[in-house]
């Protein structure tokens, strides 16, 4: 299993952050990784998303999928868990903590299966560490526009 992990400082309110990672309609405007996604923010909701695959090479190729909603705590917790079975199990996760200044978002994924078996350290900390951490500052951004 490959595990991807991010963290960030963003100055609003746990329930303002919230606020962004669960309004999915919105996503096409601000989230440079998961570019679509329809649904409400509801444990157990099937979010049909788009996102880019970060595994190609060729650049801009998306996978399209419907997830899960795993974690839905509002001001807390997001998560959603996505498989194509015996290929690939992931279970992408934002987490928030009230921190002096703001908001501590911590944000990754466990990914699991025959494709991410052929990923190498080197290539997770190359294409995937960057693409999250481009999310947490996005989020950031669209946080402070909504003030």
């Amino acid at each position: 299993m490959h595990q991807i992990r991010t963290q960030a400082v963003i100055e609003a309110t746990p329930q303002a952050v919230w606020a962004v990672l669960a309004d999915f309609a919105s996503y096409p405007a601000w989230n440079p990784l998961n570019l679509e996604a329809h649904g409400q923010a509801v444990l157990g909701a099937k979010i049909p998303m788009v996102f880019r695959n970060l595994a190609s090479a060729k650049p801009g190729a998306t996978i399209s999928q419907t997830v899960t909603l795993v974690a839905c705590e509002p001001g807390k917790a997001l998560a959603w868990a996505g498989h194509v079975p015996l290929l690939f199990r992931g279970r992408h996760h934002f987490t928030l903590e009230a921190a002096p200044g703001g908001t501590r978002v911590l944000h990754g994924e466990d990914l699991a299966g025959l494709i991410p078996l052929t990923f190498s350290r080197a290539q997770i900390a190359r294409d995937f560490v960057p693409a999250y951490e481009a999310v947490n500052v996005a989020l950031a951004a669209r946080v402070a526009a909504l003030g």
